[in-house]
């Protein structure tokens, strides 16, 4: 069997329809995904942490959390996280309709429907004269309707007609309208070379269920309702509706009205198809799946279609009554052709969702940014359906020409193409969430003794409603001064926030806000260490969502919140987050108001953070050549570098780690100059000058400048004739060769800036680290060992230094395509695919995970980071970019920058010593904490 993935497609204006390539429906695509149905994959060793690595939490004040999180939890975590691969069993198990959790439906299901997690039911019935049908009606899995996601159902499969389903989805880069919609479409064509005609019909069923995990499949709004979050037991509770609708252009459908409990958001759902000349459609809008309830049974709806074919004489008189309580309903369509012998016939089902509302658990509601075009009512469900049925083939054709140059690229590596559209698959299930861009609400009765009033006269002043089609709908005029006036209030409250919307023009348009979670095991939205890496496919492929990601973080270095958070290493509780500090992450409960949901460590102290924003913001402005960008967050670019002033310790003009693990690999300890932070902070004052050029801020352009040379000269000293050593603090680990060595030159390469060190320099160190860290852990078929010893051995001081970190891999690559070390790049990638990807690895495909050790013991499932693949697409498309600092920003530091460091110097010097923390006490060591701890213990 061949299993397409494919997601969608675009460019930044749209085709004319001309210029879209046409696709067949019945060709699969040429580079796919592959498994046969007798593969049964591997299951990797769960992740154990070694002895020193438990001893190095014993100290902490939450020893017991963490040591069950690490020792037991963490086992379960992955082990239900994790899909395992039995493609035999998996269709045997969807044949035999059996009930399957999220967690563990076998990864042929998971896919097959293209990340459809909530397909339930899809089924074909072939009468041939005069052979019969087997009769299926008597299955327990149909006359149950026991609770499953994504199956298909084949029911007499008949050897001469051939059945081709392809799933669409909207996923069109630069495309920010129908990329937000939430729906998709399913696609049969049917091949009869039979010398008979067939008479076929392909039935789909819907239900929502009480224990469901529920995953809203279009890409860029996804969002995810686990157990009692959409409604929960209300999917038994009764008081759901479902009813036929009939919409224009032959589209019938029906409509399922969830009723929410415990005031959750409204949610509906429709399933659709279109009626042609030779397509019936019949529907049968409610069946009963379990309780004690008059109306017609899942088993009476097969027989229905095993005796007519389709629901022509079911009696629909109970159509639009509500269920009752204790009983589970769902719904049906039916659509039925004759297809004469040599024919070739087409059927069309989609299936959209209306839930217009993300709200989290501080209270506060957002709107989805499909609410942008279809309104907030939550009543577009239909029209959605019926619109990705009438334009999916436009759709598809994106999705082809995007895909196209690159798929048939005969000199990159066939494995490199499949893999590049797959890791996408993160952008689906990371738990994304768009929202339309508009100011939080809350229930007005929250917001205390706040004066205000509903005195507008017209729907039409307030900028955020869309329910406008209606002009004389009093609800509707009362909710807009409703909206109008609790927006005046939340703005006054949000004006503390990292809501980067503040920061657009007049004339920009406002594309909305993203989150999407560092990984299913790590929840915290858009964490912004890992982002550093994964930011590439933001950009290549809607660069406007980028650019809003940068703004919340950019308004998130000027806020200052002074709240008390505990942190886990060590127990002190510390600010939340102080002015000057890029946050580790956008929040969780309540993200824009509340961020830095990891606690594990002070993250205001970590020494990548700020250097990253300043890199990433440099980089966004000269890909996306948005000067209004440049100019809005230039003034936190200038506060965050003034921050880490205060970390150059000996005034050298280079930063120091100060001995724990204060950067992204935060079980990983590096003291003093380090490779990797040290890196970072040379690139981002390259990237400050240069941005500070695009600014006008000539004065900035020449004092950053000075300090970048200034800084690079004490980085080279880290060189030892091979490599740059990890850190300078003469410890045993210090001389470890660290795969992400280079990251800050990588990202001054991919901007368009100059090298951070010497090339030959860099490629002996890219050399390096091929030579060891791939090629000496499983013969170079893993990806690059995040720490390896001169010696030839994995570095096992630490359980980061041990792990291969598929992201890191895919950037180290994009290294060595940025040096045209090309054929280096992609076999050091190619253990990331042999690993996750291909039918001899892991068995990680569809959720790759953070990283894996030597011995395949793997950790984190399904993460943010390996999206970075698409940073070696960046190296390989060679991007044009809007840089004008090149030579004119070398003769600035060769001959003027002298004049501006005096005055410039004072300036920035006054702002770096308002921004200083407070003097704290030095970060303990471990045999300290562990000898406090003792004695603690045993009352010392």
């Amino acid at each position: 069997m061949l299993l397409g993935c494919k997601t969608s497609a675009g460019e930044k204006e749209p085709y004319s329809d001309s210029s879209l390539p046409e696709v067949d429906p019945a060709k699969p695509a040429s580079l796919t995904w592959q498994r046969k149905l007798n593969c049964t994959g591997s299951i990797p060793s769960q992740f154990t942490p070694r002895f020193r690595e438990i001893m190095q939490m014993v100290y902490m004040p939450v020893t017991r959390n963490v040591l069950s999180a690490y020792i037991t939890g963490l086992h379960k975590v992955l082990k239900q996280d994790r899909i395992d691969i039995n493609m035999q069993e998996a269709l045997e198990e969807a044949l035999e309709a059996s009930s399957n959790d999220f967690n563990y439906s076998p990864e042929f299901l998971f896919h097959v429907q293209m990340e459809i997690n909530i397909l339930q039911y899809y089924a074909q019935e072939v009468q041939r004269c005069p052979k019969k049908v087997q009769d299926r009606a008597s299955h327990p899995g149909i006359g149950t309707w026991r609770e499953t996601n994504a199956h298909i159902m084949l029911c007499a499969p008949d050897p001469e007609l051939n059945i081709v389903c392809r799933q669409i989805s909207p996923f069109i880069p630069h495309n920010y309208k129908e990329s937000s919609f939430p729906v998709a479409v399913f696609t049969f064509t049917l091949s009869n070379s039979g010398k008979t005609a067939a008479d076929v019909t392909l039935l789909f069923t819907w239900a929502i269920f009480m224990e469901l995990l529920v995953v809203e499949l279009t890409v860029l709004s996804l969002h995810l309702y686990v157990q009692n979050s959409v409604g929960g037991a209300s999917g038994s509770s009764g008081h759901h509706v479902n009813s036929k609708i009939a919409m224009q252009d032959g589209v019938h459908g029906v409509l399922l009205h969830h009723k929410t409990a415990n005031g959750h958001p409204p949610l509906t759902f429709a399933i659709a198809a279109k009626e042609t000349d030779v397509v019936h459609v019949s529907e049968c809008p409610r069946f009963l799946i379990s309780g004690n309830f008059q109306t017609i049974t899942a088993k009476d709806m097969w027989q229905e279609i095993k005796d007519h074919g389709s629901f022509g004489h079911i009696n629909n008189s109970e159509n639009g009554m509500p269920s009752k309580p204790g009983s589970s309903i769902g719904a049906a369509i039916a659509a039925s052709l004759n297809l004469p012998s040599g024919t070739v016939g087409e059927v069309t089902f989609s299936l959209a969702w209306d839930c217009p509302e993300i709200r989290f658990s501080s209270g506060k509601t957002y709107h989805r940014r499909y609410t942008r075009f279809y309104g907030t009512q939550g009543d577009a469900a239909a029209s959605i359906a019926r619109e990705a049925i009438l334009d999916h083939a436009i759709w598809e054709s994106h999705i082809e020409a995007w895909q196209k140059t690159i798929l048939q690229d005969k000199w990159l590596p066939e494995w490199y193409p499949i893999t590049l559209f797959n890791e996408l698959y993160y952008l689906n299930a990371g738990g994304t969430i768009w929202t339309d861009g508009s100011a939080p609400m809350q229930s007005i009765s929250t917001n205390g003794e706040r004066k205000f009033s509903l005195d507008r006269p017209t729907v039409s002043e307030f900028r955020n409603t869309n329910d406008t089609s209606n002009p004389n709908n009093t609800a509707t005029e009362i909710l807009g001064r409703m909206t109008f006036a609790n927006e005046q209030i939340q703005n006054l409250v949000a004006s503390n926030s990292a809501l980067g919307t503040y920061l657009l023009q007049n004339v920009e348009e406002n594309i909305g806000q993203f989150l999407y979670l560092e990984g299913i095991e790590y929840h915290m939205w858009n964490t912004y260490d890992v982002h550093f890496y994964s930011s590439f496919a933001l950009l290549m492929l809607f660069p406007k969502l980028e650019l809003s990601i940068q703004r919340d973080f950019a308004r998130a270095v000027m806020t200052h919140d002074p709240s008390k958070i505990k942190i886990m290493s060590d127990g002190t509780w510390v600010p939340r987050k102080v002015l000057g500090a890029v946050p580790h992450d956008i929040g969780l409960n309540d993200p824009w108001f509340e961020v830095n949901a990891y606690n594990f460590y002070d993250t205001d102290r970590w020494k990548d953070l700020n250097s990253k924003f300043v890199l990433q913001v440099y980089r966004d402005m000269v890909a996306t050549g948005d000067k209004a960008f440049a100019i809005a967050v230039w003034p936190s670019v200038y506060i965050a570098m003034a921050y880490m002033d205060q970390f150059d310790k000996d005034g050298d003009g280079m930063i120091e780690n100060e001995g724990y693990p204060d950067q992204t690999y935060d079980a990983w300890t590096v003291n003093g100059v380090s490779a990797y932070c040290g890196g970072l902070w040379v690139a981002a004052l390259q990237a400050a000058s240069a941005m500070a050029r695009e600014v006008g801020d000539i004065e900035s352009a020449g004092f950053f400048w000075a300090k970048f040379q200034k800084a690079k000269c004490v980085y080279d000293k880290l060189w030892n004739g091979s490599y740059f050593n990890y850190d300078d603090s003469c410890r045993i680990t210090s001389s470890s060769i660290q795969a992400d060595q280079l990251a800050g030159h990588w990202y001054a390469r991919a901007s368009g800036l100059s090298p951070v060190a010497d090339e030959e320099k860099v490629r002996s160190a890219l050399e390096t680290i091929y030579r060891f860290n791939v090629l000496k852990v499983k013969g170079g078929m893993r990806g690059a060992v995040n720490g390896m010893k001169p010696d030839g051995k994995v570095d096992m001081s630490a359980m980061q230094s041990r792990e291969i970190w598929t992201g890191v891999t895919y950037s180290v690559a994009a290294a060595m395509i940025q040096e045209d070390m090309v054929e280096m790049a992609f076999q050091t990638a190619s253990g990331v695919y042999e690993t996750a990807w291909s039918e001899k690895g892991l068995g990680l495909s569809f959720q790759t995970p953070e990283g894996w050790n030597s011995n395949d013991e793997c950790r984190s499932f399904s993460y943010m980071r390996p999206l970075a693949i698409w940073a070696m697409q960046w190296a390989l498309s060679k991007p044009k970019l809007s840089n004008k600092e090149g030579e004119e920003s070398k003769k600035l530091g060769a001959s003027e920058n002298t004049s501006y460091l005096t005055g410039e110097h004072a300036g920035f010097a006054k702002v770096a010593h308002l921004l200083k923390l407070p003097k704290a006490e030095p970060p303990k060591s471990f045999p300290q904490l562990l000898h406090e701890f003792i004695c603690r213990r045993l009352s010392l």
